[in-house]
């Protein structure tokens, strides 16, 4: 065996982890059947007192028990993605904020989205998404040329996997042979010459597939519901990869579950995978364990970076 002088901030759990112990209550029962009396765990860790840790082969035999806390079926669901007839609405909120040494600048965002299942090919599922009813905190003209421009390629394309993870975004046929009238009335509505130079290049992402697929792959709303959420679990883990901020920063997730005792609905919990100084992230979903569909979205995360912190939270709420 060794000993340890345990440190502030070191838990069971801590520990375990680092010994490679799967069940922490195993560190516990080793350690009061040879410690002293006076140093006999009842429920927190004590700072400077002595810790008892089993040797390489215990921990095996421990481990070989397999009933680590983590392991508990309800901790690794196989989380199903059956979107069949699937149609609801979501109402959605953005607000960002940004701020340095010398300001503060935020904004919010609101609109709401429609989410239907069209069809299944192959092994792909087709979604209509349908963005309306925009609101934001600081309106301009610009702003609502954007949502007003959004508004005409009604319904977008959203093509996923048989787990839900998104292939591809696209505009219907009938969006994009109609192109030149839905330009022609946006130009109607917003007549300023730099409306005019937005619609250009609107035009030019728009009917340029790739491009239009890769920027709406980042969408806001598109990457965070077709997210990655069904990987496998193990150990009471999933893992995934998202991106964020207007850079589209990778960041490696992990998931765990967030009500050991689900029935309809489960709840999932995400944080970054590795601590990071500038970086940090918190996502929580609901899902209905029937389906696998979303029911409720909340997700924050802040970016430090060239002296300035900027904060985002977004959620999306299933509407009644």
């Amino acid at each position: 065996m060794i000993v340890h002088f345990i440190l502030s901030g070191e838990t069971l759990e801590s520990i375990s982890e680092e010994i490679n112990l799967e069940n922490p209550e195993y560190l516990k029962e080793f350690h009061n059947t040879y410690c002293a009396r006076e140093d006999f765990i009842y429920d927190k860790l004590i700072p400077r007192k002595k810790l008892l840790i089993p040797d390489t082969n215990k921990i095996k035999e421990y481990n070989s028990k397999n009933d680590a806390p983590f392991k508990h079926p309800k901790l690794n669901p196989e989380l199903p993605f059956n979107p069949e007839n699937f149609s609801k609405i979501y109402s959605v909120v953005n607000k960002e904020i940004e701020e340095n040494e010398l300001e503060k600048k935020s904004n919010i965002l609101l609109y709401t989205v429609s989410v239907k299942w069209i069809r299944k090919e192959g092994n792909s599922h087709v979604f209509h998404l349908f963005k309306n009813n925009f609101s934001e905190e600081h309106a301009s003209m610009m702003a609502d040329l954007a949502s007003q421009s959004i508004r005409s390629l009604n319904p977008i394309e959203v093509k996923t996997d048989l787990k839900g993870d998104v292939v591809n975004v696209a505009l219907t046929q009938e969006t994009i042979s109609n192109f030149g009238k839905i330009k022609e009335r946006l130009s109607d509505l917003f007549s300023d010459k730099y409306a005019r130079i937005y619609l250009d290049e609107f035009e030019f992402a728009v009917l340029n597939k790739d491009m239009f697929n890769s920027r709406m792959k980042e969408d806001v709303f598109i990457k965070n519901y077709f997210s990655a959420l069904r990987n496998s679990f193990v150990d009471g883990k999933s893992y995934l990869q998202q991106s964020i901020g207007e850079e589209n920063i990778h960041i490696d997730l992990q998931q765990k579950v967030g009500n050991l005792e689900y029935d309809s609905e489960i709840v999932l919990q995400q944080t970054t995978s590795f601590t990071e100084k500038d970086k940090s992230f918190i996502g929580k979903y609901t899902l209905y364990t029937e389906t696998g569909m979303v029911k409720e979205i909340e997700i924050e995360y802040n970016i430090s970076q060239y002296g300035a912190k900027i904060s985002s939270f977004f959620t999306a709420k299933e509407l009644v």
